[in-house]
């Protein structure tokens, strides 16, 4: 599971400065003294960019541009000559961002390899002022057989169709809810309204909260908590809510055999490593795809849609398709009609691509590891930047262009080419309930929603960030 608020890309702005310094003459100095000249020669081009400062603030002006990925396309592509593009690093190369230096990856074998290792070669790594807030238990940050445990526990229980029947009820209830009150002659922010329907279905299915008084105030804090740039006294007053809620839940005893939600997984597990303060942390933890990516999801592929008349039309047709034959039927629509349309999850999965809501994750070095030829030091940071890979001209025929139809062709569990959700053990476990949630806000809209989306909808603003 990885870190998925764009608002990581703030905090890290504004600590990066600071811990530049610290951490350029304390270890990053001693480090590059004890590479030797042997090591060094090893290392991938590039350059470790000003003193203290490194390359992080050409990073973070280039990651609030219409184009993030510039950062890295003048390194791999600097200059032209007669038309043709000449390398200037190539896919690897070294950089110094986020107070550390550090070994950037848009090659998408190499990054599968970093992905794939487990603890013993690289760990999960963060700016220290997000994982002093985190805690050293957040599933973000554990590693080993703790880690694989809960990632397990709440990974099986997101793809039980138990779960996906409750959240395809929820999501219908919500989505008709908020379409009900949209109004012709007022603007639709798609962006906020799925914020709400998101947060809403994803804290029922971490902790069985329904919409009413306590759902509020825990939204209310959460908000708090998100523009606070997340502050820890935000996330002390969620975890105690949260707390209230577990006690309670241990008082009662609940005897059903089947889990309703990820604190009902987490508390029948008899390992004593599993304590109420560690369940409740990662409970807020995992709200936050609630509030960014899922969202951001749902809103780029209304937008991308609305530019493209074709794969809009095509879209609205085969859900309609589904809604007549099941109407003809009597009969409801269930969590795998949404998912059986072709289309649509080619709609889903080219938005993905395009969209980038996971544009990166970052790992720490435990040792040397030498691959395809490039040395990453013990200790130096790995990021594996996604966009680049899925923009790659190399891997994608007009990698600009909102094309669903090439996803009719390809192999997406077998394309390493392709990491929405990041990859390895830390694979996002939520993955399949994104695009879920995405499939069925997506039918309501195209079927239910008669407005002319590019004239009435006012689309938030959304672009990816790094986890």
């Amino acid at each position: 599971m990885e870190m998925n608020s764009s608002l990581v890309w703030i905090i890290v702005f504004m600590t990066a400065l600071v811990f530049c310094i610290i951490f350029l003459h304390g270890k990053g100095k001693g480090k590059s003294k004890s590479l030797g000249s042997k090591t060094l020669c090893q290392l991938p081009l590039g350059t470790l960019g000003w003193p203290f400062l490194g390359e992080t603030i050409d990073f973070i002006s280039c990651a609030y541009s219409d184009r993030p990925e510039t950062f890295m396309d003048r390194r791999r592509r600097l200059y032209t000559f007669f038309s043709r593009p000449y390398l200037m690093y190539g896919k690897v190369f070294k950089s110094h961002i986020f107070g550390t230096p550090t070994i950037v990856s848009t090659d998408a074998e190499v990054s599968r390899f970093v992905l794939q290792s487990d603890a013993k070669a690289f760990v999960p790594f963060y700016p220290k002022s997000l994982t002093e807030l985190m805690g050293k238990s957040s599933i973000l940050l554990i590693n080993g057989s703790l880690q694989r445990k809960i990632h397990g526990l709440i990974g099986s229980f997101f793809k039980s169709p138990h779960l996906k029947d409750q959240i395809t009820r929820d999501m219908q209830i919500y989505v008709q809810q908020a379409m009900d009150k949209w109004r012709d002659d007022q603007p639709i922010f798609i962006q906020d309204e799925t914020k709400t329907i998101a947060f809403q279905v994803l804290v029922k299915a971490l902790i069985s909260l329904n919409p009413g008084e306590e759902m509020e105030l825990l939204k209310k804090q959460f908000r708090e908590f998100i523009s606070g740039l997340m502050s820890l006294p935000a996330k002390k007053r969620m975890v105690n809510t949260v707390q209230k809620i577990i006690q309670s839940r241990r008082n009662c005893s609940r005897s059903s055999m089947v889990p309703g939600d990820v604190v009902d997984v987490l508390l029948k597990d008899a390992s004593e490593l599993l304590t109420d303060d560690l369940i409740a942390g990662n409970m807020i933890d995992m709200m936050i795809p609630g509030e960014d990516s899922v969202p951001v999801l749902m809103t780029l592929a209304i937008k991308y849609l609305s530019d493209s008349p074709a794969a809009l039309h095509q879209l609205t047709e085969e859900n309609l398709k589904l809604k007549r034959l099941k109407a003809q039927n009597g009969e409801s629509l269930i969590w795998s009609d949404y998912l059986s349309l072709p289309f649509t999850q080619s709609v889903i999965t080219e938005t993905l691509r395009m969209g980038n809501v996971i544009i990166g994750v970052m790992r720490k070095a435990m040792k040397d590891i030498e691959i395809k030829g490039y040395l990453i030091p013990k200790g130096w940071c790995f990021f594996a930047y996604f966009r680049s890979v899925h923009l790659d001209e190399n891997y994608y025929d007009w990698p600009y262009q909102f094309n669903p139809w090439r996803w009719q062709e390809k192999d997406i569990i077998s394309s390493y080419n392709f990491t929405p959700f990041g990859g390895g053990q830390r694979l996002c476990p939520g993955l399949d309930l994104a695009r879920l949630e995405a499939s069925i806000f997506l039918h309501h809209f195209v079927t239910s929603f008669s407005k002319n989306e590019e004239e009435n909808a006012g689309l938030g603003e959304s672009k990816g960030r790094l986890d």
